[in-house]
């Protein structure tokens, strides 16, 4: 395992982040506490040391098992937790959203749950479109300033809301956001189009979560072996082969041929194509399973690497359109030579 530093921060973190939505069956679904404890236990192993879970993950079971982990080695680990979201029962109009009530309300949850007396990083969990921004970006100050927490972050808003947040922070003088979350894969890229530049110019890292696609591109869901209902989850859908748009059956066969040329799992290859985007921002995916022996599949992707090759094979069984201004404006990284040709003339 290597280290990266978190965004702007001076905060090392592992290459890869352990997500700990599965870990607990109170949705239904997921992994029990002892299979969890082999997961967490994996990780560290392996010299993992950034943790990823939220106040609402199986209801607060996630941070309960996260913070009976970290007894006798809190130290060492860097633990992100999320807050906005709440228990969809809730009948207090406060217990949910980005206010500073509910922001504060949530850290001593939070705090609570994980038997911490301070939190490395915290994200927005998502932007409720009503809490004004210089709210959210003064409650955070102070947490940091109180102690309580030691970064903010951002996860799944959109990209004038980081804008604004890194932008307010900087003129209060007030903690900036080092971290944005979001999905990111193979069959999801639309990130690309102004979220995971908003990250590279605000020096933020990406947490990529989502990164095989929700075990598509696992081949989990192919002819050969679908499944859709032995293992149902919160967000399950029909995704059998039959269902799938032909793009996607595209991507899945290249996928499938890379794998076998590497000798590696699909999820490897997954994994590795996400971690290599190094040029589009500093990325680091978020792993998670609900198996151990799955968990071990996942950290042995940093064993290798995708050659130049494989990596534009997959850039183009899995392209998307940028559409406007990206394939515009010049000055943009994305421009084709012939938009160039076309001002350099205009110029002449």
């Amino acid at each position: 395992m290597r280290y990266k530093l978190l965004g702007s921060s001076g905060l090392r973190v592992s290459e890869l982040a352990l997500g700990t939505m599965t870990f607990g069956e109170t949705w239904g679904w997921g992994a029990s506490k002892e299979d969890s404890r082999r997961q967490f236990d994996l990780y560290a192993d392996a010299g993992g040391n950034f943790i990823d879970t939220s106040i609402n993950y199986t209801d607060g079971t996630s941070e309960e098992f996260v913070g009976e982990f970290l007894e006798g080695r809190r130290e060492h680990f860097v633990v992100a937790t999320k807050f906005t979201l709440t228990n969809p029962k809730s009948t207090d109009p406060n217990s949910g959203g980005n206010s500073r009530k509910n922001l504060m309300q949530s850290v001593e949850r939070s705090l609570k749950r994980l038997r911490t007396d301070y939190i490395d990083v915290l994200y927005v969990h998502v932007y409720d479109f009503m809490t004004p921004i210089e709210e959210i970006m003064r409650g955070f100050d102070d947490l940091v300033r109180q102690g309580k927490i030691a970064y903010p972050a951002i996860s799944d808003s959109p990209s004038y809301m980081v804008a604004e947040a890194n932008t307010r922070a900087e003129l209060r003088g007030y903690a900036s956001p080092v971290a944005l979350q979001v999905p990111y894969s193979l069959m999801r890229r639309d990130v690309e189009r102004e979220l995971l530049p908003t990250a590279k110019h605000w020096d933020m890292t990406v947490l990529a979560w989502g990164v095989t696609g929700g075990g598509v591109l696992t081949g989990k869901y192919t002819e050969a072996g679908a499944q859709t209902s032995d293992e149902p989850t919160r967000y399950d859908r029909d995704r059998t082969t039959a269902n799938m748009a032909e793009s996607t059956k595209t991507l899945l066969e290249t996928l499938a041929q890379i794998a076998q040329e590497t000798e590696h799992s699909r999820a490897q290859v997954a994994i590795n194509w996400v971690r290599q985007q190094t040029a589009r921002a500093q990325i680091i995916p978020i792993i998670g399973a609900r198996k151990p022996e799955h968990m071990i599949d996942n950290i042995a992707a940093l064993e290798w690497k995708l050659t130049d090759d494989q990596l534009k094979r997959l850039d183009d069984a899995s392209a998307i359109d940028y559409g406007f201004p990206w394939n515009f404006s010049p000055g943009n990284p994305y421009v084709y030579g012939a938009t160039f040709d076309m001002i350099d003339h205009h110029r002449a």
